[in-house]
């Protein structure tokens, strides 16, 4: 390969550096995960946003932070994880240099944005609990917006920071991801302060901001809710509490939890100066664990919120009765010694079924002049056998098409 290649310590314009180091069952077992972390999220991070939507008039300010952290899930594994999983499959990365600042400018922009936003629900959340009095109003509508789209324009400043000479877009160590150079510590100043500016300011501090916030907020509430239990007062409003401070300890500490691997690994590369060259297996592991973070909150957010509980059975139950076409109402005429009248009355299936229902009684007899003049359209009926000495009409077992 002649020419000069782009300014590196490891040439990132060779296109060595873009081929997998894994082997090929170990790339398809890469894109197999990725490919099951993409459709869980968007699977359950995309409820979360149509449940939020339907719901958008009742939403409080902790929830839109958490509708805020579901679209960055979504996101994410539709703009960003579908360029991986296609390469783990070639065995290489496609697209080279151009792709990777792609991928790793968006990736690096949607996990800071996405800690940020955690870091802001542990603060915010701190604050509406321990200082309620104060905080109670002010942290509501408008200014949780603001932080909403604050979070978006910090993350997206600070990961455009490497277009333009603070750090760099370089492949990961095992060839199929993207991601800052963390080793160009040692290169310039420049890229020394942005590793440690990334490490120290837009990691660690947002970190301890959630560790500290939660562990307050679970000491409060607790010693709040054993006061009350001493006294024997029970109320909805603990439980809720409870609860809610519950779901957001968990989102954070499975946020820590899943990224944890992949910081230390990528904190341990930075001091790395000798020849010394971790297995790629031994970076590939930690940053698949970390994508797994964009799995677990959907869990999380229905397993502790009733109302999005609602909501899902709400829509899932729409969606059944959207499907369905027609409804069969049959019914029985009684006379003295002469056969059994039987009325088929085909009801046409809407979303006010339960109404339609209420009403058919009075509508569905022979010469009724109040039925509803519904299109009819091919169903399946069930055939009904009716004797002179039975009262009751017994239904047969096999079913027969009836068209219109």
């Amino acid at each position: 390969m002649h020419g000069k290649s782009p300014a590196n310590a490891a040439p990132v314009g060779n296109v060595s550096v873009f081929t997998s180091k894994l082997t090929p069952g170990g790339d398809i077992c890469v894109g197999f995960t990725i490919l099951t972390v993409v459709l869980l999220s968007v699977l359950g991070n995309g409820l979360v946003l149509v449940i939020s939507y339907r719901r958008r008039k009742k939403i409080m300010g902790s929830e839109l932070l958490c509708v805020n952290l579901a679209l960055v899930d979504f996101l994410c594994c539709i703009f960003f994880y579908p360029l991986s999983i296609i390469s783990s499959f070639s065995h290489a990365w496609l697209g080279y240099r151009a792709t990777c600042v792609y991928y790793g400018l968006g990736c690096f922009t949607f996990g800071l944005c996405g800690m940020f936003t955690i870091a802001a629900i542990s603060v915010i959340r701190y604050l509406k609990t321990c200082y309620s009095v104060v905080y109670a109003v002010w942290l509501e509508g408008a200014s949780i917006r603001l932080v909403c789209g604050a979070t978006w324009v910090i993350a997206a400043v600070w990961s455009c920071l490497p277009l333009f000479g603070w750090g760099e877009y370089v492949p990961e160590p095992y060839g199929l991801s993207c991601t800052i150079a963390w080793k160009k510590y040692h290169a310039s100043v420049k890229d020394a302060v942005y590793v440690i500016c990334s490490f120290a300011c837009f990691t660690l501090v947002p970190v301890l901001l959630i560790i500290l916030s939660q562990c307050q907020i679970l000491f409060k509430v607790y010693k709040f809710s054993y006061v009350l239990s001493t006294r024997g007062i029970h109320t909805n409003l603990r439980t809720a509490e409870r609860r809610l401070s519950v779901m957001f300890f968990c989102i954070s500490l499975g946020f820590i939890i899943a990224w944890a691997p992949y910081t230390v690994v990528s904190f341990m590369s930075i001091f790395n100066k000798g020849s010394y060259q971790m297995a790629p297996e031994g970076f590939v592991f930690p940053a698949l664990f970390a994508k797994s973070s964009h799995i677990y909150n959907p869990f999380i957010y229905f397993y502790f919120n009733k109302a999005f509980r609602q909501e899902l059975r709400v829509l899932l139950r729409s969606l059944c009765l959207t499907g369905a076409r027609n409804r069969v109402g049959v019914r029985s005429v009684m006379g003295n010694q002469v056969p059994h009248v039987i009325q088929i009355q085909l009801q046409e299936q809407s979303h006010i079924w339960r109404n339609n229902c209420q009403s058919q009684g009075n509508s569905n007899y022979a010469g009724s002049n109040h039925s509803h003049k519904r299109a009819v359209y091919p169903c399946w009926v069930s055939t009904v056998r009716v004797t002179p000495s039975s009262t009751n009409p017994v239904p047969a077992r096999d079913f027969l098409p009836l068209s219109s």
